[in-house]
């Protein structure tokens, strides 16, 4: 019998354009399979697998609801690779890396009669901006998307590099609240390569993120907490979607609400 929140294989390293992509990637098999397509996991910044959607409970949540999960460390997190070179951390690299990791897990485009085709994804943070800009790219994909704690303003284009870089070697204070907190973040987990993770930063500004370039078509849930002030204009994000359902969670940070039962229990029952 399978156990719910483990993954049941290991799964093999993929390959980007016959090199190695770095990527530590997890499949997750529930005991009685839906006849649903998989849902594909993007975790946020300075986070992982097993941070964002393990030890959360997401896992074992889709699990109990017969869905498979797969899900990916991002370069520089979890147990993927930490490259230094800019080009491993683009937006537009990391979504290339990501489709080829669903190609390689067998997802199939959607197809009518067929309920299994397709995946769906479920973004927190940074990763609801990727699964954003995934689902407009590759609508042929993507069935459905969730998208926690989502902003149409680009937090990380924001970071003050070269503060964070000071506090860094000699502990000169931060005075932006927002790059302070995001360091702080990033060191909170003994494993994060921080060096890594500012690349990750500094490749975000030459692609910072403009919902309005392309925006997916498919059904969307937006979920906040009311106490998210990064996430209190994702209305807009609604406004351009045109068929996206926003909810918002009492009592609820940026920074807790994937933990949330009831983030968990909407997400299923959309996605289901």
């Amino acid at each position: 019998m399978s156990v719910p929140g483990k993954p049941q294989a290991a799964v093999a390293m993929h390959n980007i354009e016959g090199a190695s992509a770095g990527l530590n990637v997890a499949a997750f098999d529930p005991d009685t399979a839906a006849d649903l397509p998989p849902v594909f996991l993007i975790h946020g910044f300075a986070s992982s697998i097993d941070l964002n959607w393990v030890k959360s409970g997401w896992v074992a949540a889709l699990n109990r609801a017969g869905r498979r999960v797969l899900s990916v460390d991002l370069p520089g997190h979890g147990k993927s690779t930490s490259p230094y070179d800019l080009d491993s951390y683009t937006p537009g690299k990391i979504r290339a890396d990501l489709l080829q990791v669903l190609i390689d897990e067998g997802v199939r485009p959607l197809r009518d009669g067929d309920p299994s085709s397709g995946v769906d994804l479920v973004g927190y943070s940074l990763g609801s901006r990727l699964a954003w800009e995934f689902g407009a790219t590759q609508p042929e994909l993507v069935r459905r998307m969730v998208l926690g704690g989502p902003n149409p303003h680009d937090v990380l284009a924001d970071f003050d590099l070269a503060a964070a870089q000071n506090f860094l070697n000699d502990g000169t204070p931060i005075a932006d609240k927002s790059t302070a907190w995001l360091l702080n973040m990033a060191q909170l987990v003994p494993s994060n390569d921080v060096f890594a993770l500012l690349a990750l930063v500094q490749a975000v500004k030459l692609e910072p993120f403009d919902p309005t370039d392309a925006v997916p078509k498919m059904p969307i849930l937006l979920v906040a907490g009311d106490l998210d002030e990064r996430a209190k204009a994702m209305t807009l994000l609604a406004e351009l979607s045109g068929r996206a359902e926003q909810r918002i969670i009492a009592g609820r940070t940026h920074e807790n609400i994937v933990t949330s039962r009831e983030f968990k229990d909407a997400a299923i029952e959309f996605l289901g």
